[in-house]
Order: structure tokens, then sequence, then C-alpha cells
């Protein structure tokens, strides 16, 4: 098989494609043969995705149920799906609000689903399978201070694709995770930038350094791919090591 063109023929619906690590899951698809629709809320990073890689563009706030479902059906039919988009509103759990809570919970785990039913039902129609990708993260299973919510979509997130990687396998539907570590996407560097937050989580990843974009990218490509077509059901963690330690 050439790897540099595994996913010709392929159409792949990236949410969270605008930035981070939806982004560089956006152009190594392509760059991998695949036809890419990339989702995400602003329109101005959907365009400048698509001058770099010619894909089709759907703008959506994934906060709005009845929106993220219509942009969703619109999508349709696709081959392959990568739920990447995802917000961390950052606080101490005693001043965690519930607004924060309901956004985070909505926008990482209510539109992953809603999404992924409309895929699932696509690919069912087409009965030649499939596969998903969630992007989770370490939070799902590491308590970290100040991200509550995220930890908590995050938990909720990989509960969610067990069982869908239970419920669709009968029709050929792989369904993963991926949990990375810090990655360095714009989000995370405004979070970590400081040294004296960043040099004690770098301290228990004993690779001594985060994820970069492209390193999470290949991860969900191989996820995506015929190499991983008997893993089903896996968080797989991304972290130099953090969770071995």
């Amino acid at each position: 098989m050439d790897r540099n063109r595994e996913f010709d023929g392929k159409t792949v619906l990236i949410t969270g494609a605008g930035k981070g690590i939806g982004y560089a899951t956006a152009l190594l698809m392509a760059e991998r043969g695949a036809s890419v629709i990339a989702l995400s809320r602003s329109q101005a990073d959907l365009d400048a995705l698509n001058a770099l890689i010619g894909c089709r563009t759907i703008a959506v706030d994934l906060a709005d149920a009845a929106a993220t479902l219509k942009a969703a059906q619109e999508a349709q039919p696709v081959d392959l799906l990568v739920n990447c988009a995802g917000i961390a509103e950052l606080g101490a759990f005693l001043d965690a609000t519930t607004d924060a809570f309901d956004l985070t919970m909505a926008v990482n785990v209510r539109a992953a689903m809603i999404v992924a039913q409309a895929c699932a039902r696509s690919m069912i129609a087409k009965g030649k399978g499939g596969a998903i990708v969630n992007v989770s993260s370490i939070a799902a299973q590491v308590g970290t201070p100040l991200h509550a919510s995220y930890c908590a979509s995050k938990a909720a997130l990989d509960a969610l694709s067990r069982v869908m990687a239970v419920e669709l396998g009968e029709h050929g539907i792989r369904v993963n995770t991926v949990n990375p570590v810090i990655t360095l996407t714009p989000m995370a560097e405004k979070v970590w930038s400081e040294p004296a937050k960043s040099d004690p989580m770098l301290a228990r990843i004993p690779l001594r350094r985060f994820v970069q974009p492209d390193e999470a990218a290949r991860t969900i490509a191989y996820l995506l791919g015929d190499d991983s077509s008997m893993v089903n059901g896996v968080s797989l963690a991304l972290d130099g090591g953090f969770q071995a330690g």
C-alpha cells in the first residue's frame, strides 16, 4: 500500500478543522489522498484551509445542537469522521459555573454525538463500514487542576466512544479515541505558555516535551486507516509516557 495515497477515494469529515489538531489532521488526510470536509466555527479559518488543500467547508457553532445536526447531515455521505472540535473553560472547581460546564459538555460531548450519529447512519446506509476517531485527552483519566469541566467532558467522550464501538462494530464501523497530553495548539499555548506552569508538567513526561499537532494527526490517521483494522473501542494515549510514571 502506498502510504502517501492511503485514503484515495475516501471522504473524511473533520470538526474543529480550523486550528490545532483538526487543522493538522486536515492537511495530513488531504496529503494522503482523502477528500476533506472541514467544519469549524470560523469561516476565516476555513477559507485559509481551503486555499491550501481545496476542501469543502462548513461553518457552524457546535454549541447549537440544531445547527450542528443540520451541518452534519449536509456533510453526508462520508467514509471517515474525526471529532476534533473542543473548548476548555478554565477555573477552580469551587468557582466552576453551570453555564461554563454546560457549554463545555455541549461542544466537547453532545456535538460529537450528534455528528457521529449522522455519519454512522450514512455509513450504515452505504454498507461499507467506516472509522470514527474522537479526539479526547489524558484529562479523561488524569485530574488536572482548573480543568473540572474539561476533564468531565473528556471522560464522557471516552465513555460515549466505547458505547459507539460496541454498538456500531456489527456494521463494520470502528470507533476509537486518541488521548494526547498537552498538545501545542494555539489554545494550549495560551494556557501553558508560562514556565512556572509548564515546567512541572514537562517534568512528569518521560520524553520531556509536549505533543506537536502533526504527531496527533499521524496517530489519528493510523486509527482511521487499514493498519488499525482490528482496533476498536480503544483510548490511545499519546502522552510521551506520562501515565506510565
